[in-house]
């Protein structure tokens, strides 16, 4: 049958099916329908589009490149070795690559980027973020090797080290000279950026859409204001924070007109920045197409002001409330009614909200999938809200995401009725909720038979007796400074065999049994994190071991008395990295 149906159909089929799925869940989900027939294993080959590239993998180039021919981006951000070497050795092979990640590592890969861009010249985006020491030089080399490139991302480098006295300044106008394509740049962190070289900036990059710069200390928002008017026709997004002088820092007009002059904005982020009604009242008067609104940590605005913003533009599908005191349920219900396209929310220390506040939500936006109340009062008078509940009945949600960590109120009762009723959740995260139970865990599990993924970080967890069902789209299980021991252990890794990852960072009371039974048990484990497991005694052979019973395992994170010479053993034979 297989034979009898063109491979541009199944392309067609299987492309349509992992749109469902994301990021690693969608390699998975390729990676079982690659086991079915010789057929199918060559046409996801060709899906693949995407590779992160670890040290074990690395001696394996050639033979995943061969594979994947269709390749557009490398993720190298988890690469702990020689990054220069690999980058030159990447340059060596025939790729149209479009994407290069390269984050996460000491300093800036200088001479493999400059090997790498004499031999790949289609790279348009290039990710740098969270680098150690990032230099001057660093700027100047991006500018001469990938004058391409349309999406830049160096932000939050841990220092701005200066190297032979060359200029950040000087490097960033050679940035906005060399790069006439740039579309997207973020420069969050970068303490040297300062007005001036942002008004540059968005002179010299004529095509610029996308602009970060939090955590800029220099900016002011009369630079800002300046500067985003030269591109008020192109500017569709922008992240931004200034420096504020605290209760006396007053927004002026020009800025305001300016913001508010940005016709096709479509994404907003003013996060912990002190703004004002005034400035979401003009915003709601020229009537901007958002549809990304982060207010996170902001001050110096309330319920009226957002209420006018949100009342006009009604097209926000992700919204961020974060740590806005004004809420309550009463203006949570009025908010919601405004906003049918919603697509995710957070209101993470709201903490005025209790269950009806999620009723109204659920009620009100039925695009609604992920949903963030962390440090709220869910739970918290439940027999006096009890009108809440009709509102699932008769609106059943969509959700797929719902972070409630930290909500001390929550307890099974509240915990029970969400379950029942929110079936596709996929994300749970009950991290730090003390006052729920192991039966209303177990229930969770049982009634939500789509999570892939659940946090129980910190909750009253032990052992798990009821926990005697399968589990079978369970992927990852955080049990991080819990009192679970290895029956536990045991139980979870009978009936949750799909497990991709479990952490276990904290918990004192498992020991080398315990974590057997996961390694053997759970078929398709590929992580396991073991830090602080103080009982756990780890060495090169146990490990050797872990391996070869659980050939996926990829990455180990060791407990405390797993010895740095006993890593270094490791790092040339197995194909798991230990941390």
């Amino acid at each position: 049958m297989v034979e009898e149906i063109p491979d541009q159909c199944w392309e067609l089929i299987f492309t349509f099916l992992k749109d469902g799925s994301d990021g690693e869940h969608n390699h998975h989900y390729l990676k079982s329908l690659s086991i079915a027939s010789k057929e199918f294993f060559s046409i996801t080959n060709r899906l693949r589009f995407s590779l992160t590239i670890y040290v074990p993998t690395h001696p394996f180039l050639h033979r995943l490149f061969k594979r994947f021919v269709n390749l557009t981006s490398l993720d190298l951000t988890c690469f702990c070795g020689d990054l220069d070497a690999l980058l030159s050795q990447i340059s060596c092979f025939r790729l149209n690559l479009t994407s290069l990640n390269i984050s996460n590592q000491p300093t800036i890969p200088a001479i493999g980027l400059r090997s790498f861009s004499k031999k790949i010249t289609t790279l348009i985006s290039l990710v740098c973020s969270n680098i150690e020491s990032i230099y001057g030089t660093d700027l100047f080399l991006i500018a001469e090797c990938f004058p391409l490139l349309e999406e830049l991302d160096l932000s939050n480098p841990g220092e701005c080290a200066n190297l032979n006295n060359v200029n950040f300044l000087d490097g960033l106008d050679a940035l906005s000279l060399a790069l006439f394509k740039l579309r997207k740049i973020n420069l969050s962190g970068h303490c040297y950026v300062n007005d001036s070289s942002l008004l540059h900036l968005c002179k010299n990059c004529e095509f610029l859409e996308q602009v970060m710069m939090m955590n800029c200390s220099l900016l002011t928002h009369h630079g800002i204001a300046y500067a985003i008017r030269e591109r008020r026709q192109t500017l569709r997004s922008l992240s931004i924070r200034w420096r504020s002088y605290g209760s006396n820092d007053i927004i002026s007009s020009h800025f305001v007109d300016s913001l508010a002059n940005l016709k096709g904005l479509t994404s907003l982020d003013l996060s912990s920045s002190r703004i004002s009604d005034k400035l979401l009242t003009s915003i709601a008067m020229r009537g901007l197409p958002l549809r990304k609104l982060v207010l996170q940590n902001c001050t110096g605005y309330s319920y009226v002001g957002i209420f006018s913003l949100l009342s006009k533009c009604q097209g926000i599908q992700h919204l961020d409330l974060q740590n806005a005191d004004f809420m309550t349920d009463h203006r949570d219900a009025k908010v919601s009614s405004l906003l049918g396209d919603l697509v995710s929310i957070n209101l993470n220390k709201c903490r005025k909200l209790t269950n009806s506040a999620l009723s109204a939500l659920v009620s009100n936006c039925p695009l609604l999938s992920d949903i963030k109340m962390e440090h709220t009062s869910i739970g918290k008078n439940v027999a006096k809200n009890s009108n809440y509940l009709m509102n699932f009945v008769l609106n059943p949600p969509r959700l797929k995401s719902f972070y409630m960590a930290h909500n001390s109120w929550l307890k099974d009762e509240s915990l029970i009725i969400f379950s029942s009723i929110l079936t596709n959740l996929q994300l749970l995260d009950l991290s730090d909720c003390d006052c729920i139970s192991e039966q209303g865990i177990c229930q969770v599990l049982k009634t939500c038979c789509k999570i892939r993924n659940l946090n129980l970080a910190k909750c009253n967890v032990t052992r798990l007796l009821g926990l005697n069902f399968e589990v079978s789209n369970l992927e990852v299980l955080n049990l991080s400074d819990t009192n679970v021991v290895d029956e536990t252990l045991y139980a979870i890794s009978k009936n949750c065999r799909g497990l991709l990852q479990i952490i276990l960072e904290g918990c004192l009371l498992v020991t080398m049994k315990g974590v057997k039974h996961v390694v053997e048990n759970c078929t398709q484990l590929r992580e396991i994190n073991l830090r602080d497991c103080d009982k756990v005694h780890l060495n090169a052979n146990s490990v050797s071991l872990m391996v070869f019973s659980r050939p996926s395992l990829r990455k180990i994170t060791a407990p405390p008395n797993f010895h740095l010479s006993e890593k270094k053993k490791l790092l040339s034979h197995q194909l798991c990295i230990v941390w």
